[in-house]
């Protein structure tokens, strides 16, 4: 299991040895590297080193212009790209006082959703890989692409999406999104069951997953653990509940929440969130108001002086986008406040006291995306 886990003997207390884990390993899923404490099987301490793919993306924010700085943000938590681009866009659209036509406050909620599940999808083929289970990869990968085809058909590309512009998408839908979209709906209800049969309901997954990596509510809170994670420990924190944008306080949904507060409850709340989002394509897949897709704007956008801030819910939770403006034609400062590092804080304190064996399966249940955390 740790063939490519480099193990390294350093100068610790009698009966402890420090083992590194990564960047290399392929359960970071990137270049994460844990620097980890045991004594016996048992884990003392957890050390993440980040940085590796760090690429300053706050500050070449800083020198583009507000249109330009909202794709940078695809390559943070690349599986969240038009969730990314949707906040960047809502705090330029705040600072402007932009209203947008009800087409694409529509569109935008439709590919955000879609989004969502693309990413929960990945991270339960991934999840079940990473404690020894195969054939679930295929088996999401069939559904997910899907949804990357209808991507593509209406934005050209399949990953890092470009799609929502200030003001609206850059784009109409392509012909075939609905019929496309109603394709998906229709397998992928029947083939959920089927994903509930090959992990949920088997007692390997449950065992392996069942009171490892505890978080309390307290913990939660305190470490600023958003989305699935926080909600797993009983917290509710679901922008789109709390802090409505777009057009989800007219969409019917359920915030789930767990109480288990363990990695079967940060899995759980994952695969109803799934079909959470399945129930709001629908509302909206038969009902794309007609009229603009992008409200009229300014080719140069020049906010005013001040400070704004917006805020989403991506597939790891809240992503929080801060600008200060001084009236110019770009950003005097950006920050970006990612849910995956707040997220990754907990981790020391979810695996302590655990067994090595079981890291793999914490770390999955946080659904780590590494340059979300770097940036």
């Amino acid at each position: 299991m740790y063939s490519t886990t480099e193990i390294v003997k350093q100068s610790t207390a009698e009966g402890e040895m420090v083992i590194n884990i990564g960047p290399q390993h392929p359960a970071t899923h990137g270049v994460l590297h844990f620097v980890i404490t045991l004594n016996g099987e048992t884990i003392k301490k957890v050390e993440p080193h980040l940085g590796y793919i760090h690429r300053s993306i706050e500050k070449m924010c800083e020198s583009l212009s507000y249109r330009q700085f909202v794709y940078v943000t695809s390559r943070m938590d690349y599986l969240s790209s038009h969730i990314n681009n949707h906040a960047c866009c809502l705090v330029t659209e705040q600072a402007l006082q932009i209203e947008l036509p009800a087409r694409a406050l529509v569109i935008r909620v439709l590919m955000d959703e879609l989004t969502r599940l693309a990413s929960h999808m990945l991270w339960w083929a991934s999840m079940a890989m990473d404690i020894g289970a195969l054939t679930p990869f295929f088996h999401a990968f069939r559904e997910r692409e899907m949804i990357t085809d209808i991507f593509e058909d209406t934005c050209g590309t399949r990953l890092t999406m470009n799609y929502m512009v200030p003001g609206g998408v850059l784009m109409d839908l392509h012909p075939d999104f609905q019929k496309k979209v109603h394709a998906f709906i229709n397998q992928f209800k029947t083939k959920l069951p089927e994903y509930d049969e090959l992990v949920t309901d088997n007692i390997i997954f449950q065992n392996r997953t069942k009171g490892i990596g505890y978080l309390s509510r307290e913990s939660a809170i305190s470490y600023g653990c958003t989305g699935p994670v926080a909600r797993a420990s009983g917290v509710s924190c679901d922008v789109r509940k709390h802090f409505p944008y777009a057009i989800y306080d007219k969409l019917d949904f359920k915030e789930i929440i767990d109480t288990g507060c363990d990695s079967w409850a940060r899995y759980k709340v994952r695969m109803q969130e799934m079909r959470q989002s399945l129930h709001i394509i629908e509302q909206l897949i038969d009902n794309i108001p007609e009229g603009d897709f992008q409200a009229k704007t300014k080719a140069v956008l020049k906010p005013p002086k001040g400070e704004f801030y917006s805020k989403v819910e991506t597939a790891r939770g809240e992503l929080g986008v801060y600008i200060v403006s001084e009236g110019a034609t770009t950003p005097y400062r950006i920050k970006f406040r990612s849910p995956g590092f707040s997220n990754l804080s907990a981790l020391e304190h979810m695996a302590v006291g655990g067994k090595i064996g079981d890291f793999v399966a914490v770390m999955g249940s946080i659904d780590l995306v590494i340059p979300d955390i770097d940036r």
